[in-house]
Order: structure tokens, then sequence, then C-alpha cells
């Protein structure tokens, strides 16, 4: 699993560009209904986009995502002028789904345990582990004051070879929600606790590094599967407290 950085900031000094050419935002809307052919060209992007950046991280190239779209790059870069463009989208959209996975967990599950490991085998069956946004996987000091204890994150630097690293410098822009998914986990985390079904150390990072962690890209999707159950399995034995 890769999760890679991404220069954000360039994304948002593309947008004048996207506007004058496309007549969009610099998030990858637009202002006017696309015609159908567009519309269905926009929909293949952003499904192979998914796939690209899922089995190689965000720092494949845009012309793997045209391929596997099977449109030309041209029109890719018509939608999305900059790959920092695309990215952001389909990193936002990743929040929007976690976050969600993780409200239903909260709604849905009246044992605090099961709320916790439902939102992560959900998470983890659906593969948001390798699309998580950078953003959330080092949410820097400014933005932890307003946090409680436990829903605090380590800075974190992706290295080239996918590991994950704590430094102490780079604030982490809180774009596409991540603020809102920290506090709807880090609930998960605060009920589990309380309950003293989750260890005391546990904090929301922890959570979301096994969502990163637990979701390996293997070429054979049943493989895939067997090998993120099984990990995910031995990953939430170790965050459950244990008896002194």
């Amino acid at each position: 699993m890769h999760v890679q950085d991404s220069r954000w900031s360039s994304a948002v000094a593309s947008g004048a560009t996207m506007s004058a050419v496309s007549g969009g935002r610099p998030d990858g809307t637009r202002t006017t209904p696309l015609r159908v052919d567009a519309q269905r060209n926009l929909e293949h992007v952003l499904r192979a986009a998914r796939e690209v950046f899922g089995e190689l991280g965000y720092g494949a190239p845009m012309e793997d995502v045209a391929r596997r779209a099977r449109v030309g790059v041209g029109t890719v870069y018509r939608r999305f002028p900059s790959k920092d463009v695309l990215v952001r989208r389909i990193a936002e959209e990743e929040t929007s789904r976690l976050t969600e996975q993780a409200r239903a967990a909260l709604g849905q599950e009246d044992e605090p345990w099961s709320a916790l490991s439902r939102f992560l085998r959900t998470s983890v069956a659906s593969g948001a582990g390798r699309l998580l946004p950078p953003q959330v996987l080092r949410v820097g000091v400014a933005e932890e004051r307003g946090l409680p204890e436990h829903a605090r994150l380590p800075q974190q630097r992706t290295q080239p070879a996918g590991e994950l690293r704590l430094v102490s410098e780079e604030r982490a822009e809180d774009h596409g929600g991540a603020a809102e998914l920290l506090d709807v986990v880090g609930q998960l985390v605060e009920r589990a606790r309380a309950a003293g079904e989750l260890r005391a150390d546990v904090s929301v990072s922890d959570v979301l590094l096994v969502i990163a962690t637990a979701a390996p890209s293997l070429p054979d999707a049943a493989q895939q599967a067997a090998a993120s159950a099984r990990l995910l399995d031995i990953l939430l034995e170790g965050l459950r407290s244990r008896p002194s």
C-alpha cells in the first residue's frame, strides 16, 4: 500500500486555469451541466484514478490514469488541469466515504467495540486505506489544538518505500472534511476506550494507520481479500484491551 504526498497548494493555484479553460471550479466540479459523453468520460477518469492511485499510490502519472480510463491524456487534463487537482478530488471523496462509514458504525452499533471493529472492517474491505489522503495522516500541531488528546495525530511523511515516519515540521492543510473524519473516528475510539474494550494507549492515528496498512494491493482479488481480512483480525486483536 502506498500513501504518497502531493503538492496540495498548487492545486489551488491551478484553479484559475481550469476556470478559464473549462468553466469549472478548482475542485474539479463544474458550474454548468456536462454533456452525456463528457459526463461518461469524467466517470471513467474518476474510476480509473481510484484504481490507479489505489494500486500505485498518488505518485502514479496521469498517463496511467488515462490509459486505464481508455481516453486520451488530453481528455484527463481538460477536466483536471493538473494531477494535484485530480488527487485532491479523489482524496476528498475518499475522506467523505470514510466519514460516512464511521458515522454509520457509530449510529447503528450499540456496542462500542462492535462499532469500532465494524468501521475498520468496512473501510478495509472497501479498499479505503489505499486512498487515505496525506493530510489525514499528518495532522499538524496547529490543527490539533482544538482536538481532545485521543484524537491527535502525529505528523507523518511518506517515504519513497511507502513507510510512514513521524516528523515534526510541515503543517498539513485540513481540506476535504479531514477534521470531520477525525472527529467521528475520535468518538468511536473514545467510546471503545471508555467501555474498557480498547487499549488506553490507542489513538485515532493508530486506527487510521490500521486502515492504511490492512489493505495490501495484490494482483489476485481473492488473495487480496483474504490477506486483508487476516491482517485486520491480527491488528484488531492488538487494539483490544486485556484483563490485567
